[in-house]
Order: structure tokens, then C-alpha cells, then sequence
């Protein structure tokens, strides 16, 4: 059985996929169309970042995206 934070991970990763188009794609954006808390995201991104699947950026512009 798959936890509710890898069901999000999994979530937050096919966001990042289906909304590619080279840019950084900001999390509010991601708990938008996912209707997941931002608050828990940050979180479970964190985590992600940390495990080298996805690639975060700061600022204006900034956001995440897929690494692999």
C-alpha cells in the first residue's frame, strides 16, 4: 500500500510532467490543480529535492521541475 505522501509525490511529479514547457512551474500552481494543501507539499517536495527526482528554484520564475 502506497502512503498519502508518496500518492502526492506521484501526483506532484505527473503536474510537473504534464505542465513541462521548460519553465519552472511554481507550487501554488501544483496545490491549485491538485487540491493538495501548499503547506504539506512543501514537505513532501522537500523530500523529493533531497532525492534528486525534482529541481527547485527561488524567486521570480522559480518553482520546480522533473530532473529525470
Amino acid at each position: 500500500m502506497i502512503s498519502t505522501k508518496g500518492r502526492y509525490a506521484l501526483r506532484v511529479m505527473l503536474d510537473l510532467a504534464q505542465n513541462n514547457d521548460g519553465n519552472y512551474v511554481p507550487l501554488k500552481d501544483i496545490a491549485e490543480r491538485q487540491e493538495i494543501s501548499k503547506k504539506y507539499l512543501e514537505i513532501i517536495v522537500k523530500e523529493m529535492v533531497a532525492g534528486g527526482l525534482i529541481v527547485g528554484a527561488s524567486g521570480k520564475g522559480g518553482g520546480y521541475k522533473l530532473l529525470r
